[in-house]
């Protein structure tokens, strides 16, 4: 009986030792992108997200986090080219609607700076992705920031005709910003 009490103790203590989750702030975190069309720089973003951080400053290694974007929320700034990128040439959000991203490692990379290692699913292809982030506080929130690379036709995004990179670049970077408590 002492053993299973005690059993329990440790689970107990090891268990709120562990850190929560983070509150992520839907409001002022947010996905965006930027590409060239033509030479020249497009910026777009995603309205819909949902995001969970599980971060202790002191504990970089457990770190684990993971996005969902809500692929149909991507936002030109003009609603007919918005609807365009929902066809299946492009992202094609009735048949995947969600992109994924989900943390497999994360590190420090010195005061301020992790390394990242996941998958990115985004049209039913996943990809392995590696890349810096900055983490600072904001008075009570930490504030997660940072960009990757990644090739659009790797993911199929631009069939057909879109194929063509002169029109619309291959390169896509992703940029985030993920604020939490």
């Amino acid at each position: 009986m002492i053993a299973r009490i005690a059993l329990v103790t440790a689970a107990l203590l090891t268990s709120s030792a562990l850190a929560a989750p983070l509150k992520v702030d839907a409001v002022k975190s947010g996905v965006g992108v930027t590409f060239k069309q033509m030479g020249v720089a497009v910026d777009a973003k995603f309205n819909k997200l949902v995001a969970q951080v599980d971060y202790d400053p002191a504990k970089p290694e457990n770190a684990k986090a993971s996005v969902e974007i809500d692929v149909a929320s991507f936002d030109l700034g003009d609603p007919d080219y918005s609807a365009e990128v929902r066809k299946k040439e492009w992202f094609y959000a009735a048949q995947f609607p969600k992109a994924t991203f989900s943390s497999s490692k994360i590190r420090s990379a010195g005061p301020g700076k992790l390394e990242v290692m996941g998958k990115l699913t985004l049209k039913g292809k996943s990809m392995d992705l590696q890349f810096p982030l900055s983490v600072k506080k904001e008075g009570a929130s930490q504030v997660f920031e940072g960009s990757v690379p990644i090739k659009r036709l790797a993911f199929g995004i631009g069939d057909g005709e879109w194929k063509d990179v002169s029109v619309v670049a291959d390169e896509v970077v992703i940029k985030f910003r993920i604020v939490a408590q």
